[in-house]
Parts: C-alpha cells; sequence; structure tokens
C-alpha cells in the first residue's frame, strides 16, 4: 500500500459526462503527482444499461481530455467468479448468510417499518435460518456489525462518523449469481491495492457498507476523499437543463480539451488565485489540503473565457490542427482553404480577439473561405452608397497599379486616401469592410486584406462599387 494506485471506474450506461471527468481528472492528477498510477476500471455489471458503444464513448472522452491510463480499461464483467469466489469465502467463514426473502415480502416489511417511523433496513431474519444450500432463489447477504461506529478520516471532509446499527445486511451476491455493485467495488479495490479512493461525495453513504467488507476480505482499507458535487446555477444537481453534460458535447461545441480540463480542475480545488493552468503546473501543485469540501457551480460562461484565453495563447499551427476537422464539418474544402494566403493557420492571429470558440473561428472565417460572399443586405444599404463608390474606385485603381499588396503599402495607400479627401478613417474602413467581408464586424481591414489575397480584394471593391452604382 505505499504506492499510491487509485482507479476511475464509470459505469458504461451513458455517456461521459463532466462530473465523471472532474472525477477522473482529480484521479489522474494525484498520481501523477506522486508518481503513482493510474486504473481505469469498467463497472458493467449492469447488463440491462452496459453497453459496449458506451465503453468505447468513455474511453473517446478520457482520450480526448489528454487523461490516458497506465492500467486497464479492466471490465468487471471479465472478473464474476472472482467476485463469486470471495463471496462465497465469506459465507464458508461465517461472515454471509442466504437469504431467501422474495422481493415483494422485503417490500412489504418497508412499508410496515416506514408507517411504524423505523429505519428502513433488513430485519434480519434469515441471518439465524443457517440455510447451506437453498432450494429457492437466494441471495447472500453480508453479516454487517451493529455496535459501534464505523469512523471514515476522509481526506477531503475530515472526520465523518457513520453508526454501525443503521447498517443493512448487505446483499453481495443476488439472486441470479451477480455481484452487487458495493461488493465487486472492493473485491477489485483490494486485489489491486488501490490505495485512495477518491469519487464523488454521492458516494459517501457507500463508504460505512464497503469498510466492514474491506476488513472482512483481509484487505487493508483505503484512504478515501469524497470530492464535492457540481452544481448548476441553480445549485441543484448538475444536468441537461443546465447545458451539455457530456464531455464529448463539449468537442462538438469547439472546445479545446486543455481548456475544458483546466476549468474542470478549478471546480473544486484551488492553487492561490491562479486561474489559467498548464498540464504539468496542475501536476506539480495538486493536493487534497486544497481540495474544497463544499460543491462546485460549473458556470458555461466562465468555461467560455477560459477556453478563450486558451485559443489566444496557444500557437497558432495548433489552433489551426483543430480547427480544420470544424471547417471540414461546415462543408469547406481543401479548394476553399486554398483560397487563403496562409492556409487555416493564417486565420488564427486576426480571428482569435473574437472568438471563444472553435465553432466562432468558423463563422468568422466564413467570409474568407467563400468564392461568392453572403451581404448583410442592411450593411450594403448604408454604407455601399453612390456617394462612396468614387472613393472605393480611387482605392482599388491605387492598389491594382502597385505590384505590391503588404501591409505598408496598403497603409500607404488608404492614409493617402484619407488625407486627400479630407476623410476620416471610419469612413472609409466602414465601407471596406462590408465590401469585402458582407459584414460590419470583422478583424483589422489590412488583416481582411491579407486573407483574402490582392485578387479577391480587387474582385470585391469592384462589385461592390458596381453595387452602390445599381441604386443609383
Amino acid at each position: 500500500m505505499s504506492k499510491i494506485r487509485v482507479r476511475f471506474a464509470p459505469s458504461p450506461t451513458g455517456f461521459l459526462h463532466i462530473g465523471g471527468v472532474r472525477t477522473a481528472l482529480f484521479n489522474w492528477l494525484f498520481a501523477r503527482h506522486s508518481g503513482g498510477t493510474f486504473i481505469l476500471r469498467i463497472e458493467d455489471t449492469d447488463k440491462d444499461r452496459s453497453t459496449d458503444e458506451a465503453i468505447q464513448v468513455i474511453m473517446d472522452g478520457m482520450k480526448w481530455t489528454g487523461l490516458d491510463w497506465d492500467e486497464g480499461p479492466i471490465r468487471q464483467t471479465d472478473r464474476l467468479e472472482v467476485y463469486r469466489e470471495k463471496a462465497m469465502d465469506l459465507f464458508h467463514r461465517g461472515l454471509a448468510y442466504w437469504c431467501v426473502c422474495t422481493p415483494e415480502e422485503l417490500e412489504a416489511r418497508r412499508k410496515e417499518a416506514q408507517a411504524r417511523g423505523e429505519s428502513i433496513k433488513y430485519d434480519g431474519r434469515c441471518r439465524n435460518r443457517a440455510l447451506s444450500e437453498p432450494t429457492e432463489p437466494a441471495a447472500l447477504r453480508f453479516i454487517a456489525p451493529q455496535d459501534g461506529q464505523t469512523v471514515i478520516h476522509d481526506l477531503i471532509k475530515g472526520e465523518i462518523i457513520f453508526e454501525n446499527n443503521v447498517l443493512d445486511d448487505l446483499i453481495i451476491l443476488r439472486s441470479n449469481g451477480y455481484a452487487t455493485y458495493n461488493f465487486s467495488v472492493v473485491v477489485d479495490d483490494g486485489l489491486m491495492n488501490i490505495s485512495h479512493v477518491i469519487r464523488g461525495d454521492d458516494h459517501v453513504n457507500n463508504t460505512p457498507r464497503q469498510v466492514p467488507l474491506f476488513r472482512a476480505l483481509g484487505f487493508p482499507v483505503p484512504k478515501f476523499a469524497h470530492l464535492p458535487m457540481i452544481l448548476g446555477s441553480d445549485k441543484a444537481r448538475l444536468s441537461k437543463r443546465h447545458g451539455a453534460t457530456s464531455v464529448l458535447a463539449y468537442q462538438e461545441m469547439g472546445y479545446l480539451p486543455e481548456a475544458l480540463v483546466n476549468y474542470l480542475v478549478r471546480l473544486g480545488w484551488s492553487h492561490g488565485d491562479q486561474e489559467i493552468f498548464s498540464i504539468k503546473e496542475m501536476v506539480e501543485h495538486f493536493d487534497f489540503k486544497h481540495v474544497q469540501s463544499s460543491a462546485a457551480v460549473f458556470n458555461p460562461e466562465k468555461l467560455k473565457w477560459v477556453n478563450a484565453q486558451y485559443l489566444r495563447k496557444t500557437e497558432p499551427r495548433e489552433v489551426a490542427k483543430a480547427l480544420t476537422p470544424f471547417l471540414q464539418k461546415a462543408g469547406y474544402d481543401d479548394a476553399a482553404i486554398a483560397r487563403i494566403p496562409g492556409g487555416v493557420e493564417a486565420l488564427i492571429p486576426p480571428l482569435r480577439e473574437r472568438s471563444e470558440t472553435l465553432v466562432d473561428f468558423v463563422d468568422g472565417a466564413a467570409p474568407f473561405l467563400v468564392e461568392s460572399m453572403t451581404m448583410d443586405e442592411a450593411a450594403a444599404t448604408k454604407h455601399l452608397t453612390v456617394a462612396m463608390a468614387p472613393t472605393l474606385k480611387e482605392f482599388a485603381d491605387l492598389i491594382e497599379a502597385d505590384s505590391d499588396f503588404s501591409k505598408e503599402t496598403l497603409e500607404r495607400i488608404l492614409h493617402g486616401l484619407i488625407e486627400r479627401q479630407g476623410l476620416k478613417m471610419g469612413k472609409i474602413a466602414q465601407p471596406l469592410r462590408v465590401a469585402l467581408t458582407g459584414r460590419t464586424v470583422s478583424p483589422g481591414i489590412y488583416e481582411v486584406m491579407a486573407l483574402l489575397g490582392k485578387d479577391r480584394t480587387l474582385q470585391r471593391v469592384r462589385a461592390s462599387i458596381e453595387r452602390a452604382l445599381a441604386q443609383a
């Protein structure tokens, strides 16, 4: 137990959600910080709900966020005989017994206990029946301690005390021969030498049920760290009504995986006032002393802000690599991308100040990728006027006559034109912007022309002049 060994153990009954990724991340960081081992274990014993597709989605989400595992994926369905063997060992040692109470009988007793105001737990009537080979459907129950207390020294919540007299005789093998969640988890954690169980605090109430099982099976009890829940803005548990909860949905919405990981690490952990962390910094600084015990609130706007910071500080070639599939999905082929001098990478510096996600980049890039752009009619009517046509024509004639199309040349031409005509920059820059992009909002005018290149710049300005004159 001297070596740190942790596990992330999702159930493959759906997508990998934000809370699951945060749990995986804290396990991963603790393992990497301490030089330990991070294990991926798939808890797929719920045969009615677990699917191979969901397992693949979990692994895809883990890979996208960069949370690589050292061992696994280990599937519980490959270990069913191990659980049965351990359960029968408890039975043969007098620590478990067969229970033949039917579901209907158990439900009736629960209702009776509830009506009397008593605690709702199994009344133990099969405990002393000493059934060795039941001839009717039977479940195997663990004999839970009823005296004293179970004390948990949680690394996040501190000391938690549970009274043992409220503990049920937990079913460890169902009548169909399948191990229950609480039992299979303990067997796996024990046999895999898990040193720390780091999980959501919705599992706190499972802990006093599991600790006696560790002891009965002869396993060291791992240390526990129960992470605070993630809530929506209304302080209710995070769900679909608060926005996307699937990690891969954030990939589709254009978030960088590093940004999502950075945001999630701050949902419950801090290092001073620092907001933006590299992976190296997270690994270096992570500890449980600075994991908060209270619930964290998921703020989509804050996540967008973090993502925008990453888009601005990440090397353009890396952003371009992430952006290219989004451009392709939007229908822009190689020919469209080839229209931009410098390719996709050239789009990044001028567009990222106005982009919070990769999807925003796609929208901002549209005027530069198409041969024939869509014009905002209201903007064209306001800015592409008959009065502006001569100024636009002179500008087009000047840049066509000059063999140089650099920013310096364009600035010299435009400023000379402004001085000769006694204009302010905005009086010509906005009509030019509309002529070149069809929009009133875009990167700087020189950046726009650089992205279009000389031929397309001239073509669009001259087409806008014709449009303006046609309104006369």
